[in-house]
């Protein structure tokens, strides 16, 4: 019980330094230890444990792990369990839910979609796809016998951040044509002026302190 009452301070003084609100559970304590719990509130206001910090008395003493104090005599460590997502499946329901399917582009598992118009473009689209995968994109081509029009609502339904549409005009200029999801027609471009205008989107945006908004 004094170990408990002990680890219990240090937790609450380690909120208060950082002046994070918070508030007691009783009951709420694994029978190891006390800990920290973060919840994360989803778009319906329903909060979720994800990150949590733990106190544990229970695998030193099973494993009777000691060390050598300064004083010359062996100690117990108390050990101290980080979780930093808590359940990754329920953590990816929540990030779904947040956005809605529609990532931000730096998060999308495919940030950007090519689509030839006639199968005369595939081998363009395929290069312009190479050349995105090459720049650290996650790019992949639609190479299906299907309309464009029908290709560009898949990718909308699919809610693909861009698509990049290369045709014979495309081709013959080396560029392509951007479209941003939500229909956002930005017109024809060199790729290179595209990943150039592209790049802020690529990166995590960082609160201060370092950590993903």
């Amino acid at each position: 019980m004094e170990r408990w009452e002990l680890a219990e301070a240090a937790l609450q003084t380690a909120l208060e330094e950082k002046g994070l609100p918070y508030t007691i559970d009783p009951g709420e304590g694994v029978f190891y230890g006390p800990k920290i719990d973060l919840k994360a509130k989803d778009v319906l206001g329903r909060a979720w444990q994800c990150t949590t910090i733990q106190v544990d008395f229970n695998l030193p003493d099973r494993f009777e792990v000691t060390f050598a104090g300064e004083d010359g005599f062996l100690h117990q460590p108390i050990v101290i369990h980080r979780a930093i997502l808590g359940s990754l499946e329920r953590f990816f329901g929540i990030l779904i839910e947040h956005y809605g399917g529609a990532f931000p582009t730096w998060l999308a598992p495919v940030q950007i979609r090519v689509l030839p118009v006639a199968d005369r473009h595939h081998p363009y689209a395929v290069e312009v796809q190479e050349t995105l995968l090459a720049s650290g994109v996650r790019a992949e081509v639609d190479l299906r016998g299907e309309r464009v029009g029908f290709k560009i609502r898949d990718a909308e339904v699919s809610k693909i951040p861009y698509v990049l549409v290369v045709g014979d005009k495309e081709l013959h200029d080396q560029t392509v044509s951007v479209r941003g999801r939500g229909g956002r027609d930005q017109g024809s471009m060199r790729l290179s002026a595209f990943l150039a205008a592209l790049k802020q989107e690529l990166t995590p945006p960082l609160t201060e302190g370092g950590t993903d908004q």
